[in-house]
């Protein structure tokens, strides 16, 4: 069974960064596209960025993009989300995730970690 354990959340002053990690068990980590999401109190579940199997290939959400990059290293069985110039919107809930697909859509993700929490304080 695969299984998806984040990590690195926390508070943080605006401006400041964060590196989030991701670690992947329970099936071959290079077979799947991994992605971040992050989810707002009151509000749905959002695409954040992804990353290909390869790590060649990525994609952002135009709120993050710029600021944040994506990365992993399949030797680790890990995924990073590294987080710059953090604005107090960027606040939520931190998920990851593993799809066949290269997708930023939440629904064809098959498996979700537990999330973990950032604040941004002003």
């Amino acid at each position: 069974q695969v299984q998806l354990v984040e990590s690195g959340g926390g508070l943080v002053q605006a401006g400041g960064s964060l590196r989030l990690s991701c670690v992947f068990s329970g099936r071959t980590f290079s077979n799947y596209h991994m992605g971040w999401f992050r989810q707002a109190p009151g509000k749905e579940r959002e695409f954040a960025a992804v990353v290909s199997k390869s790590g060649s290939t990525t994609s952002y959400a135009d709120s993050v993009k710029g600021r944040f990059t994506i990365s992993r290293d399949n030797a680790k069985n890990t995924m990073y989300l590294e987080m710059n110039r953090l604005k107090p919107e960027d606040t939520a809930v931190y998920y990851c995730a593993a799809s066949f697909r290269f997708t930023v859509t939440t629904t064809n993700y098959e498996y979700w970690g537990q999330g973990t929490q950032v604040t941004v304080s002003s």
